[in-house]
């Protein structure tokens, strides 16, 4: 069993804005695999659910707002019997430069409040991550307008590889690559 989450908000306004880097490479993998997304009111999100070999894979967009992802991971997981080290979480992150991802085994949720609220809900930090770069360009516009603004159109190439780089790092989880094969295949400097 694995489970990918991406994260970001359900609205139409919200699409391609930095806050939902996770919910675009999270349609990036379930495009890759030929599976399709379904709402799922008592999951509190959106999944998509097939076989990547002997593996069973669910990819999952929290329909729950960024602050409340928790609840929905913690319900995926409860469902579907799974467990912490069965998870991997994509989101955006502000630290990050735009167009690099990174990925870890687990980690503190830093300012990320989605990631907050799922650490809250599964009382741990020990789950997977991939981040992808979206930190911004002027230091002075507030991060909460920041995140919730669409993404600047010049940086739709860089954005765009990252989120690929996103989907292919969750189908090397996926297919059981090591989290050391991981880090040193997409943590490095990657430039557009």
């Amino acid at each position: 069993m694995k489970i990918v989450v991406g994260l970001g908000n359900p609205d139409k306004k919200y699409e391609r804005t930095y806050h939902n880097l996770g919910f675009i490479a999270a349609d990036n993998l379930v495009q890759k695999l030929g599976f399709s997304f379904h709402k799922k009111l008592s999951l509190r999100g959106a999944i998509a659910q097939g076989k990547v070999g002997a593996e069973t894979v669910v990819i999952v967009k929290p329909t729950t707002y960024m602050n409340l992802s928790g609840e929905c991971v913690k319900a995926v997981l409860k469902f579907f019997n799974a467990k912490e080290s069965d998870l991997i979480v994509i989101y955006d992150d502000v630290d990050i430069d735009i167009g690099q991802i990174r990925v870890r085994q687990s980690g503190s949720p830093g300012t990320h409040n989605g990631m907050r609220n799922i650490s809250l809900n599964l009382a741990t930090n020990s789950f997977a991550r991939i981040r992808i770069g979206s930190k911004p360009q002027n230091k002075y516009v507030p991060i909460i307008d920041y995140v919730l603004s669409d993404i600047a159109k010049d940086e739709y190439e860089a954005f765009d590889g990252a989120i690929n780089r996103a989907a292919c790092c969750a189908l090397d989880f996926i297919s059981g690559e090591s989290f050391d094969k991981l880090m040193c295949k997409y943590n490095g400097v990657v430039t557009v």
